[in-house]
């Protein structure tokens, strides 16, 4: 159990699963292991204190989030440069305790932060240029990070470039969606039921996840606490279909999870996330990277799996974000690229 304080900001080591290594590029099971082709190099990566985001403008430039030094570095297309695009600060056009980074169209992206224990969404075009910004209402309680993972508050941030979508359990809805100006122009889901409706704590924490706009409209949400699972929604924000999350590299994790969370009054519950983040390719397919393994699932438009993956550089990779461009994928840890079809 842990005890809080309002301006507390805690951080949880992320104990991940012993990675195994793998000899063929695929195993006699169907397990796919996808090897890095490229990454930013070693000289630029020395820059950095803790990437959590990793993305690439329509120009080829980089954009890197770094949480440690509350930073946003910008990298040329060759790779040869750095520079800071962003840098800590309270004042509007800097970034303090952030959290998500989300590229959008016409390559303006958004990054979400903390300032005095408040939320601020603010979005900016590729050469650092502030373009607006808003703070979300407050929350009653701290952030509480896990490894890479926000488990409350903006832990997952969309950004279609003229709307934004979080997940807000505490408003009664699986995704909320704001314009620029941060007015919720929509809410999207019902939360599911957990069996813990009367302790909202674990309610809520019970249905925290990755919301996800699709391209012909409409919406995904993949669960990251409790049992795994995503629904699909319409563009009206009507349920059109749900499928649970499921494999032998889950199977352990879901058979540990908690029924009860007990702890004292002013605390709250540590809820595993079993999921790490979920994007979709340009082919409309849905990538999971699970919390319980280095292992990623990736789901057809029919819901239905279609491929177990593996990433490895050196060692596997347990992805924590996800980029797609049009023929490759940019992962962290590790600002790592992947040719990741078939």
């Amino acid at each position: 159990m842990i005890r809080w304080r309002s301006s507390m900001l805690v951080t949880l080591a992320w104990s991940a699963t012993a990675l195994m290594s793998a000899a063929h590029p695929q195993t006699s099971t169907g397990l796919e292991i996808l090897e890095a082709t490229d990454g930013l190099p070693a000289g630029i990566m020395s820059r950095f204190q803790d990437p959590v985001g990793f993305v690439q403008a329509s120009s080829g430039d980089y954009l890197v989030l770094d949480r440690r030094a509350h930073t946003v570095f910008a990298i040329d297309r060759h790779q040869a440069s750095v520079r800071k695009l962003l840098q800590v600060g309270f004042e509007g056009g800097s970034v303090l305790q952030p959290g998500v980074l989300a590229l959008g169209h016409d390559d303006v992206f958004a990054v979400s932060d903390a300032v005095n224990s408040q939320e601020r969404i603010q979005y900016f075009s590729t050469s650092g240029t502030f373009l607006g910004g808003f703070y979300l209402k407050p929350r009653p309680k701290p952030r509480l990070v896990a490894g890479s993972i926000i488990l409350n508050g903006v832990g997952s941030l969309t950004f279609t470039g003229t709307t934004f979508l979080l997940n807000t359990p505490e408003d009664g809805a699986l995704i909320s969606e704001l314009n620029l100006q941060g007015h919720v122009i929509r809410r999207i889901g019902t939360l599911r039921k957990t069996g813990h409706e009367a302790d909202p704590d674990v309610h809520q924490g019970l249905n925290i996840g990755v919301p996800i706009a699709l391209p012909a409209g409409g919406y995904l949400f993949v669960f990251r606490s409790g049992v795994p699972m995503f629904r699909r929604y319409d563009a009206e924000g009507v349920l059109v279909s749900e499928r649970h999350i499921e494999g032998p590299e889950l199977d352990a994790a879901i058979g540990r999870l908690p029924t009860e969370w007990r702890r004292t009054p002013g605390s709250l519950p540590v809820i595993e996330p079993l999921v790490r983040t979920a994007a979709l390719d340009p082919s409309g397919r849905l990538w999971v990277s699970l919390g319980s393994a280095p292992v990623t699932y990736v789901y057809g438009n029919d819901g239905e799996k279609q491929r177990v993956v593996q990433f490895r550089k050196s060692g596997l990779i347990a992805p924590s974000t996800f980029f797609f461009t049009k023929d490759r994928l940019l992962v962290t840890p590790g600002c790592l690229e992947f040719r990741p079809f078939r």
